[in-house]
């Protein structure tokens, strides 16, 4: 007998406490209750992993969720336990004797769900066990990284495209958070769901306030000066090198802040260990590198700031969406200069992919650097990338507050192509705006002679620096690396010819007083507490948080496994003197009700001695 949507719902309540399916949860699980498959593109944040693990509850057999990240897994198999689902997983952490009690249990139907990554679910015993086992169905997470359109293309899963031929009636889900229309077209190709429903949620962030500056100097300098202005909270920076993540976290660390970098040149029990205090930790800042996926589950992470910019706009959202995951206010900051934009066309030059590929992907890096340095909103440009159609903008990031004014420097411009044309590439942007200026040192007569030396005294050197820096991200000047001392020449030459004869106009970004706001009005949401509360209600709020901390501590658990803290603000707010007013509560199962419940009333009453006491938080802070 086919399960329902009213059993599906009964299912949410009663093991993850929740009222009410969101967004379009409830039609990606209502077409695998039915046996159908599926692709389901759904925010960071929006709850992916329930639309396959309440239909592997409800259907006979183990629900096989395939995932590219072990801790991710390790994750999500840790929460369904403390919700009272029977979860597992197998992976290269899993020892010889977890296994076999996990697949006693799938052979005594006892499991539910079964997390695997791609690389183990292939091998063939694993396919051999799996075809004598019933399955509820087949879930591919992270499904981005079967397309090569995609911004984190795994070669090994493409082989998942044979789970259709080895298990033709398991219905089969692919979730993932970011694609674009032709990265979906490849994902049904490729996993042959090409009659599956796709299902395409908006990609809107409300929660997220955007922002992007350009460098202006040493990024590590900036960054440093940004976690600073956010002390108390979690966060995540990305950089572009694994050596770029240990010299950034050493500086924090060096400034105040509580940094660990996490990178693939780590120890794997180094980068567990990393790990597992950044999930324990109220505040801890997590300094990673761009193209290692961390799996990062936390939902309080209140702000990922971008070192170096990410290669694509899908990556852009995947990493940004690291912050908010619990619904409340987030930053995603990024810092980006034309030296960046420079390396990663280098960078996908030198790729060893057909030229197809290479020139999608690079229009993939101009699209991106076109919404860090564009005018528009950003949120609203993200959401039209992936399709979205009648978007508004969004009212909080930095260009929604404070839109840029645009100065024309067409003149300015020709000035600057002519001489990077005249000086044949051979100089840096250094000796560029000298040459403008008329200031070059030890000049020679040729230099000297020619029409453009001088020709710049109407901009400062800083205000040549800009313009060039606008000049690289319009394509209009290039940039050739020379072994680290890079030169400028002149780029794309039609478009170059269309501004010298003015039928193509060149504008500069100028808001000097504009940035002053966003900044202050920045500096206001920073102070602003995460889960907004009543100072009579924050005393037990903390008390909630303190017990929470020793309880995930005493089972080797991240806090939010056990309790969110939108859940312990409603308990502190709401003050239940009851189990069913308790478990009223969203995010309040029936598991974990059972499990916390009476000890959780005894905090709301003031009871339980030193348990749960504040002064643990001194404790914790000075470990």
């Amino acid at each position: 007998m086919t399960a329902t949507l009213d059993q599906a719902r009964e299912v949410l309540r009663r093991t993850f406490g929740h009222a009410e399916f969101r967004g379009r949860q409830a039609e990606v699980i209502g077409e695998l209750l039915a046996g159908r498959s599926a692709l389901a593109v759904l925010p960071t944040g929006g709850g992916k992993s329930v639309c396959y693990q309440i239909p592997a509850m409800l259907r006979p057999g183990v629900g096989l969720v395939v995932s590219p990240l072990i801790a991710l897994m390790s994750d999500q198999v840790a929460g369904l336990r403390q919700a009272g689902v029977a979860a597992a997983r197998l992976d290269s952490n899993t020892t010889l004797d977890e296994r076999s009690a996990t697949w006693r249990r799938i052979e005594a139907g006892e499991l539910d769900l079964l997390y695997v990554s791609p690389e183990g679910l292939l091998q063939p015993h694993m396919i051999d066990r799996l075809a004598r086992t019933p399955l509820a169905l087949i879930a591919i997470d992270e499904a981005h990284c079967v397309s090569q359109w995609g911004h984190d293309f795994r070669p090994e899963y493409r082989m998942l495209g044979r789970l259709a031929e080895l298990f033709p009636d398991v219905p089969r889900i692919a979730v993932t958070a970011t694609a674009d229309s032709r990265t979906r077209e490849d994902i049904r190709a490729e996993l042959h769901l090409e009659g599956a429903r796709e299902i395409v949620a908006s990609f809107a962030r409300p929660e997220l306030a955007l922002f992007a500056e350009r460098k202006r100097g040493a990024a590590h300098k900036r960054v440093t000066e940004l976690v600073a202005a956010r002390p108390g909270r979690s966060g995540v920076v990305y950089t572009g090198s694994r050596d770029g993540a240990d010299r950034l976290a050493e500086t924090l660390r060096e400034a105040g802040a509580p940094a660990l970098a996490y990178h693939a040149g780590l120890d794997k029990r180094v980068r567990a260990e990393r790990l597992e205090r950044f999930l324990a930790a109220d505040e801890a800042v997590m300094v990673a590198t761009i193209a290692f996926g961390m799996g990062v589950d936390k939902p309080d992470v209140r702000y990922v700031i971008h070192a170096d910019p990410p290669a694509s706009i899908e990556a852009y959202w995947q990493e940004i969406g690291r912050a908010g995951r619990d619904g409340e206010p987030a930053e995603g900051i990024t810092l980006y200069g034309s030296s960046d934009l420079s390396w990663a066309l280098r960078r996908l030059e030198g790729r060893d992919v057909e030229p197809g590929v290479k020139q999608v992907q690079g229009r993939k890096v101009w699209q991106l650097y076109a919404m860090l340095d564009g005018t528009g909103c950003r949120a609203a440009a993200v959401r039209r990338y992936f399709g979205e159609t009648g978007v508004e903008p969004c009212g909080q990031c930095d260009l929604c507050l404070t839109p840029p004014e645009a100065t024309d420097a067409t003149e300015a411009a020709q000035k600057a192509l002519s001489a990077a044309h005249r000086l044949g590439g051979r100089f840096g942007r250094g000796r560029l705006v000298d040459h403008l200026l008329g200031k070059t040192k030890e000049v020679s007569d040729f230099e000297a002679g020619l029409s453009t030396f001088g020709v710049g005294q109407e901009l400062s050197a800083a205000g040549w620096r800009e313009l060039i820096d606008q000049l690289l991200f319009d394509g209009l000047l290039k940039e050739d690396p020379n072994d680290g001392r890079p030169l400028i020449g002149v780029g794309e030459m039609d478009a170059v010819r269309e501004v010298y004869r003015g039928a193509r106009r060149v504008s500069v970004r100028r808001a000097p007083q504009a940035a002053e706001g966003g900044k202050a009005r920045r500096a206001r949401r920073t102070r602003e507490p995460a889960v907004a509360l009543r100072p009579e209600d924050q005393p037990l709020f903390e008390r909630l948080r303190a017990w929470r901390r020793d309880e995930a501590s005493r089972q080797a658990l991240p806090p939010y496994v056990i309790f969110h803290d939108r859940t312990l603000s409603d308990i502190a707010r709401l003050k239940p003197e009851s189990l069913p007013a308790l478990a009223g509560i969203s995010g309040v199962g029936e598991g974990k009700l059972e499990r916390y419940g009476e000890r959780v009333l005894e905090i709301v009453r003031g009871e339980g001695g030193d348990r749960g006491r504040p002064e643990l938080l001194v404790e914790h802070a000075q470990d």
